[in-house]
């Protein structure tokens, strides 16, 4: 399969979010958890909402798809969210592991670039079962770098708000600041990332048919040499035949 045709089926940005139902199904949880804890100020029934919430997708999810790991996926999240709210008993508690785990993705980005394993790259070949050739263009690597580093970002950008909105109490406008630099920040992302695959893509073609053309070259100049070397080294037989007729004729006359 050529590049361009592995281009041609990469999916949308919409579909490598997981598509509308996708973005509704995440938000759920987190929306049931805060119109909960605001209409009854209750923590526990916030807890149990959410993680019925959660229950529900999974098993949807786990339907649609054949398999269980979609509701456990559902469910790890938000079941570690509700535990640290219970924990602390308090109701920003719920969104303290999206927080920390923002600094963690985003230091985890910043150090692919560094050690030049950009994350961006590794994972969108890993995800789409495509080579890792890019890593042996220098170009292809640093575009890679670029997408890294905007993704680096979006988790920075959710730690420093979210922080604050933790640190300030702001429940409600914590899961705004969820919900809004959710998807939308991953869509930048996501972007930025199909950016770097096309150019990545585009550059490894042309030097693959430039590869090809060169190895055709080669292959009609072996060709051209082999056929020369043969007509050396193949006697001519009529002319060998006049040059011995030639001597038989001079060895009868003496």
């Amino acid at each position: 399969m050529t590049s361009a045709e592995t281009e041609e089926k990469q999916p949308t940005v919409l579909e490598q979010m997981g598509g509308v139902s996708g973005m509704l199904y995440s938000s759920l949880p987190v929306l049931v958890f805060v119109i909960i804890n605001f209409a009854t100020k209750n923590l526990m029934a916030a807890i149990i909402g959410s993680l019925a919430a959660a229950v529900v997708i999974g098993v949807i999810l786990a339907v649609r798809k054949g398999t269980i790991q979609p509701a456990i996926s559902a469910v790890f999240g938000v079941g570690i969210a509700a535990f640290i709210a219970y924990k602390t008993g308090e109701a920003k508690g719920f969104f303290l592991f999206g927080i920390w785990q923002s600094v963690v993705y985003g230091s985890a980005f910043l150090l692919s670039i560094i050690v030049r394993w950009p994350l961006a790259g590794v994972i969108w070949t890993f995800l789409n079962g495509r080579d890792r050739s890019w890593r042996d263009d220098k170009a292809s690597v640093r575009d890679y770098d670029i997408a890294t580093f905007v993704w680096a970002l979006v988790f920075f950008a959710r730690f420093v708000v979210q922080r604050w909105l933790y640190d300030e109490d702001q429940v409600g406008w914590l899961a705004v600041a969820r919900l809004g630099m959710g998807y939308p920040l991953m869509a930048v992302a996501l972007l930025a990332t199909v950016w770097a695959v096309r150019r990545a893509d585009k550059r490894l073609k042309a030097a693959e048919e430039a590869a090809e053309a060169k190895a055709k070259a080669e292959a009609e100049v072996d060709e051209v040499l082999a056929r020369t070397a043969d007509d050396l080294l193949t006697p001519d037989m009529d002319e060998l035949k006049r040059v011995v007729d030639a001597e038989s004729r001079d060895k009868s006359r003496d």
